[in-house]
């Protein structure tokens, strides 16, 4: 399962403490080895100003905690996403409500249009993957979820792929309003993503856990 896959390949904070010190330690030997070399060969008639070498050794201590302080919001990140996934691990077999693309493959998708109450009529406007418009249909006053068998304005079947739906409500033979509709569809697994927690619905559609507004079971 990907989160198993997730946990199992994110380090611990030990780990990248670890890491660091050593890296660190590596570093501070060379700063060292550096400013002794440079005792060695100071003129002598010329000595550089024990107030330099307190600056240099105060830059390094603060270069030193900046590392130390990064990798740490690194790795409060991590856990972070980490305990997200866990939290998600429930979403999956659920239904997602999210706008955006919906994968369709001959089934119904259910849709959720919520027109202006101001609205004389409604039409529902169908879009391809490549932002062709591929159906207008009317929509029943009063919004409430449909629907959307997938057939285009002819009654001709579209083809499997990606759609976006939206609704234009219209007044006085004007349009008051163009929303985006959300639909409902099935969560078949969550992850990361570019270090955004995500939810895989069904057809591979990804949706940042952000955008998905309700979840319930399948009916």
């Amino acid at each position: 399962m990907e989160i198993q896959s997730f946990n199992s390949a994110t380090p611990t904070g030990a780990d990248v403490a670890t890491d660091t010190s050593a890296v660190i330690s590596s570093d501070f030997e060379t700063f060292l080895n550096m400013l002794t070399t440079q005792l060695e060969n100071q003129d002598p008639l010329n000595p550089v100003d024990s107030a330099d070498y307190a600056a240099q050794l105060a830059q390094f201590s603060a270069v030193e905690q900046q590392v130390l302080t990064n990798d740490l919001l690194e790795t409060l990140i991590q856990q972070s996403q980490v305990t997200g996934l866990s939290d998600m691990a429930g979403w999956v077999g659920m239904e997602a409500r999210a706008t955006g693309a919906a994968h369709f493959n001959g089934a119904p998708v259910r849709l959720v249009p919520d027109p202006s109450p101001l609205a004389q009529s409604t039409v529902l406007i169908v879009t391809n993957s490549a932002g062709q418009e591929v159906a207008v249909e009317p929509l029943p006053s009063g919004g409430g979820e449909i629907d959307w068998v997938g057939y285009d304005e002819d009654g001709r079947p579209l083809p499997p792929g990606e759609y976006t739906f939206r609704i234009e409500s219209t007044a006085n033979g004007e349009i008051i309003e163009r929303e985006a509709v959300a639909h409902y569809t099935r969560v078949n697994e969550v992850r990361v993503e570019g270090g955004v927690n995500v939810a895989i619905l069904a057809g591979g559609v990804s949706v940042p856990a952000t955008e998905i507004t309700a979840l319930r079971v399948p009916s």
